[in-house]
């Protein structure tokens, strides 16, 4: 944490001599790999930083701060459940292209009170405008249900959040930011964006990157999969037999 401090103290000193004209974003992040292990139940990312003045000192205005992690996209299939004669099968269903498996967002005030509509598009400030682009020809109100179902069904596994004041600054010039990692995240590259605002404007942005990687045996059992998928499938049912059997006999004893 010192050397990250005196990094920012380097770059504050800087911007102070050359007289810089923007805004400089300094982003950090507490943990830039996070490894799931046995026994994984979740972390939480620190996201901080410094937002530095064109005068290179404490600003003279007030800056909003809002950070994004998010990651890794992937393609996703979304399948209605309808209930026919007291059974619940599959009804419509339509393929997104790239939905992000992870997306938290915290700001230092509501996101409709610091841009307008068009600039949280842009930018997918927020769970409404996330860009969910489905494949092939939709009707947009079919569209709009199943990327409101997605969404809705990620905030419950704890997926998709929305912290509203999540973001502390102080002074003007740091912030910082808490974000939850549930048990159940994907491996991948992660993106954490922190974007300055002024009187509706993004003046400023940076980036940094977490990577979730699996470890020990998680990461074994991940290659052997890989690797041998007709093995790995074989083993998987004949475990769950043995298993079977095992409880069988078990409660036959009791």
């Amino acid at each position: 944490m010192s050397r990250r401090l005196a990094s920012l103290l380097a770059l504050f000193a800087l911007v102070t001599l050359t007289g810089a004209r923007d805004p400089i974003l300094v982003p950090e992040v507490s943990q830039h790999e996070v490894n799931l292990q046995q026994g994984f139940t979740g972390t939480e990312l620190l996201l901080f930083g410094a937002v530095l003045t064109p005068e290179g000192s404490r600003a003279a205005q007030d800056y909003d701060i809002v950070v994004v992690l998010k990651g890794p996209t992937r393609s996703i299939v979304l399948r209605e459940k309808q209930q026919i004669a007291g059974i619940w099968i599959n009804a419509a269903s339509t393929e997104f292209r790239s939905a992000p498996a992870y997306y938290a967002i915290a700001s230092t005030k509501p996101i409709s009170e610091i841009v307008d509509d068009k600039t949280a598009a842009i930018y997918e400030l927020g769970l409404k405008w996330l860009q969910l682009s489905p494949i092939g020809a939709i009707n947009p109100e079919e569209q709009a249900r199943f990327s409101a179902g997605l969404v809705d069904l990620n905030r419950s596994n704890g997926l998709y959040r929305e912290e509203e004041g999540g973001v502390k600054v102080s002074e003007q010039v740091l912030y910082q930011a808490r974000i939850d990692l549930p048990s159940s995240v994907l491996t991948g590259t992660y993106t954490a964006e922190t974007f300055a605002i002024s009187k509706g404007r993004v003046v400023a942005s940076a980036s940094s990157k977490v990577e979730v990687r699996k470890q020990g045996v998680e990461l074994a059992i991940a290659r052997f999969s890989d690797d041998y998928g007709f093995a790995y499938g074989l083993l998987a049912v004949i475990v769950s037999v043995g298993m079977g059997w095992l409880a069988g006999r078990l409660f036959a004893l009791v």
